[in-house]
């Protein structure tokens, strides 16, 4: 065996462990390259969900995986019917999905579970059409949202669940300030009979009274 044949071996071996760890360098570029770009995604356009509970009835149901734009609200404010994730107000460690019924300037009323928009600047009354509520989910509420009879003030909303007889929303806990929204979703991704975008955004038609 002469010296040369000797040396392939060993040159090989050196050959493949350079390839194997640039193979690596490479892998650990492409992650930190993406976890670079899925932070600020993450925290300041888009983030992921998953619906537990039943207040959002049909609409949404405890599993569902969806993909919430935490962009949009920054540049306009949430419309009626417009579907939200938000922190809990008594506890903003927890998120709630609820949809939103009362906007700034304006009062909810309930009779026997119907709403009725209130506007403080008219003697306009407005009830709300809401397909989203089945009516094995209607509540028989009655009462006015804020409860102190106030309208609305800047940055303020009246959110309920289309669960209306098994959600927590404004009509136990009050009117929900505009810091607390996360933002609206956009895809829902589960279960795949399911799949859709801006999954249950209503902008409910309105009759005057």
């Amino acid at each position: 065996m002469n010296s040369e044949e000797s040396i392939k071996p060993n040159a090989a071996l050196e050959i493949h462990r350079k390839a194997f760890w640039k193979g690596v360098r490479e892998w650990v570029r492409v992650i930190v390259i993406a976890f670079i770009i899925a932070i600020p995604i993450r925290f300041y356009v888009a983030e992921p969900f998953i619906v537990n509970g039943p207040s959002m009835d049909p609409t949404f149901s405890t599993g569902q995986f969806l993909i919430v734009d935490r962009l949009t609200y920054r540049f306009a404010p949430p419309k009626r019917g417009d579907v939200i994730v938000f922190e809990y107000p008594g506890n903003p460690s927890v998120y709630y999905i609820k949809r939103i019924i009362g906007l700034p300037g304006e009062r909810v009323r309930m009779t026997d579970g119907k709403v009725t928009i209130e506007s403080a600047s008219s003697t306009d009354k407005h009830i709300l059409d809401e397909p989203y509520v089945e009516a094995y989910h209607r509540s028989h509420d009655t009462g006015v949202f804020p409860e102190d009879k106030q309208p609305l003030g800047p940055g303020q909303y009246i959110v309920m669940g289309d669960n209306r007889a098994e959600s927590s929303d404004s009509r136990n806990w009050g009117s929900l300030d505009a810091h607390f929204i996360i933002g609206k979703p956009v895809i829902r991704l589960t279960p795949l009979t399911a799949i859709s975008l801006l999954p249950g955004q209503y902008h409910e038609a309105i009759t005057s009274k």
